[in-house]
């Protein structure tokens, strides 16, 4: 974890912040497609999806990330929030049958298949959604960094107390005292950053904010891992190698950006 933690900082923090600060939109809009292709590989990987079932994957992902960013460059005004809310109940529900039941006892059927497609195809977007409009650039960079210290905060306040599971079935090493490290440092770490990237934001909106993003990232974690537990992998692809796939690196930040998209407007 702690080398996952230092290579993503080596390398891909100034790969990610060159693309954020200096990509036109369109260009990351086409950066963000290209992930999400890459996102909907792993999903299908994931699942063994063939044939129809495959087919069927990338199709609802496709039409979702065509609608929601095609709805963003005809400059239509806000996107209308179902589809991140419908994407995240089904997730947080697929976590919610681990957490119950183990991955055992939840089948991989076309429901599975229908979750991992709109997992991606409706979150990704959003991604796009928030960099391209209007100050998006320093509020997605505060996100970014907010998630990362949310992950780095959970895993060091867990490591030195934790004491009680958080959700044993779906991710075994996380703990209660690692979630509350999580989102104390969150919070912590945006009041200290507000002044440089969201000085429009007030100081009490800027600790429900970072409360939301670190609690939805960290189900969104969750949320990943419990997909993995159920397609019985240990990661979700091998983009970066040793430490994973895309999927593993950013499922956390997925949800946090479609919250933030809507929250800070």
């Amino acid at each position: 974890m702690l080398r996952t933690r230092l290579w993503t900082a080596a390398f891909g923090l100034p790969i990610t912040l060159a693309i954020v600060l200096w990509a036109p939109p369109l260009a990351f809009t086409i950066f963000i497609a290209f992930l999400t292709v890459w996102a909907l590989y792993e999903i299908v990987t994931m699942t063994r999806a063939r044939g129809v079932e495959a087919a069927l994957i990338a199709l609802i992902a496709s039409f979702w990330t065509i609608v929601l960013l095609a709805l963003d460059h005809l400059a239509v005004g806000k996107v209308p929030a179902a589809t991140a809310m419908l994407s995240g109940a089904i997730m947080l529900e697929l976590m919610m049958r681990v957490a119950r039941k183990g991955a055992e006892g939840v089948p991989r059927d076309g429901w599975y298949l229908f979750a991992g497609a709109f997992w991606v195809g409706g979150l990704f977007p959003y991604l796009a959604l928030l960099r391209n409009r209007a100050g998006g650039i320093a509020e997605i960079i505060l996100i970014f960094l907010m998630v990362i210290v949310s992950d780095s905060g959970a895993y060091f306040a867990g490591r030195a107390f934790g004491r009680h599971q958080l959700a044993p079935r779906v991710s075994p090493n996380k703990t209660v005292e690692g979630a509350v490290g999580g989102l104390a440092g969150t919070v912590a770490a945006a009041l200290i950053l507000r002044p440089l990237l969201a000085s429009g934001w007030s100081w009490g909106a800027t600790v429900i904010i970072a409360a939301g993003v670190s609690v939805l990232a960290q189900a969104g974690d969750l949320a990943n891992s419990a997909y993995k537990r159920v397609a019985g992998v240990k990661d979700s692809g091998w983009i970066f190698p040793g430490h994973g796939g895309l999927l593993d690196r950013v499922c956390g930040l997925l949800f946090a950006a479609a919250f933030a998209y809507y929250a800070t407007s």
